[in-house]
């Protein structure tokens, strides 16, 4: 029997136009810095690929730059924005549920001398504009939240967030790599000076990631060499991989809306079904603004990374929160954040669907982590009553 894969919140298959794009791309060698026919050819790839991603997020060629991954855009929209914008202040502001590449990269520039200020979020993980206004100065130069958690799947109110960051003069980053390819994004409609997605988020290759910097906001370069991506991103380019997240780019703007239906479908149907045959369980984030295809729940008298295990073992593969922070097998920061307990959020379990999710999948899903749950819990119940 085969195994069935429920954690596309930390990575997604390649879809077969992908892998066509890529292997395509493999037959272009030349430099897409070089003049002659071999290196126009690869960079007339690479302009393709970046015509599908702005239109993915309704952006224009030159506010799209290649990166290896969202860590990348993410330290670099930070760390270029602030330099670049230093004569205003030293002020970075950033919710306490940020993805690690955000919230450890404002821990480094603040101990080159930045100041720091973390919004604190309300029990379904939103940051509140209210909050925002009372936290900027006229020194606050970025604003970074993201778009949405691809931990408890909330969605931020980031269009109104952006324009509150606008009235004190600061700039606005979003990290939108759980959003983009799962929503419709458009980074002109909601104001964000910065924005991050990356290509295995919604069916393309590792390696390849974006970021996008809206027309006439200065941002100094992350790498420094060659002058490649408007300046931003010295390096020669990895064709494949953009080809690869060009392609995945236009088969999401095809298929976003479908995809969301369906996608959403099977998440309630997976969250019915485990409502109806595990007790003591809890459903965390916003259910009015949120992810298409994330389900994260708290199971009471279960560690997580038993859980993860045990659904391993059985054939199911979920996510452990926060795919960054499982080796760590430490309790979440966003739900920590979020209010919970300790032992509530070790009891958490991230699961996603994705494209190839069928409904068979779920019904087998919802057989297996019952009797996966029930077994943890007489281990736990057992090693109590031996102590």
């Amino acid at each position: 029997m085969s195994r069935i894969y429920l954690d596309y919140a930390s990575s997604t298959p390649m879809l077969p136009e992908v892998r066509q794009a890529m292997t395509d791309a493999l037959e272009r060698w030349g430099n897409p810095s070089s003049i002659h026919t071999s290196g126009r050819e690869a960079k007339q790839a690479v302009e393709q690929a970046r015509r599908q991603v702005a239109a993915l997020i309704n952006a224009t060629l030159e506010e799209i730059s290649f990166t290896s991954c969202g860590t990348e855009s993410n330290n670099w929209a930070l760390r270029g924005l602030l330099a670049a914008n230093r004569r205003k202040g030293n002020q970075v502001i950033l919710s306490a549920i940020e993805h690690p590449s955000v919230s450890l990269i404002a821990r480094r520039l603040e101990r080159e001398g930045a100041h720091i200020t973390t919004l604190p979020v309300d029990h379904e993980g939103v940051v509140s504009p209210a909050d925002l206004k009372a936290a900027l100065t006229p020194e606050t130069v970025v604003v970074s939240i993201m778009l949405a958690n691809g931990e408890v799947g909330t969605i931020e109110p980031i269009k109104e967030l952006a324009a509150v960051a606008h009235e004190q003069g600061a700039l606005f980053h979003t990290d939108a790599v759980a959003a983009v390819g799962h929503l419709a994004v458009d980074a002109s409609a909601l104001g964000v000076d910065a924005l991050s997605l990356a290509a295995p988020q919604f069916y393309g290759p590792q390696g390849a990631a974006a970021l996008f910097v809206r027309a006439g906001v200065r941002i100094l370069p992350l790498l420094e060499g060659g002058a490649q991506e408007h300046g931003g991103r010295s390096g020669t380019e990895a064709l494949p991989a953009i080809a690869g997240m060009g392609m995945a780019a236009e088969v999401a703007a095809q298929q976003l809306p479908a995809r969301a239906a369906q996608l959403g479908r099977l998440r309630d149907r997976l969250r019915d079904g485990l409502r109806e045959r595990v007790d003591a369980l809890r459903f965390n984030g916003s259910w009015s603004s949120r992810l298409p295809h994330n389900l994260h729940v708290c199971i009471e008298g279960v560690s997580s990374e038993s859980l993860v295990l045990a659904l391993d073992q059985a054939g199911i593969e979920a996510g452990l929160g926060s795919a960054c922070n499982s080796k760590a097998m430490r309790p979440s920061h966003v739900l920590k954040a979020m209010g919970l307990t300790e032992e509530q959020a070790n009891g958490a379990l991230v699961l996603s669907v994705g494209v190839p999710t069928t409904d068979e999948d779920v019904e087998r899903a919802l057989e297996s982590i019952p009797t996966v749950v029930k077994r943890l819990r007489n281990v736990t119940s057992l090693t109590a009553r031996a102590r």
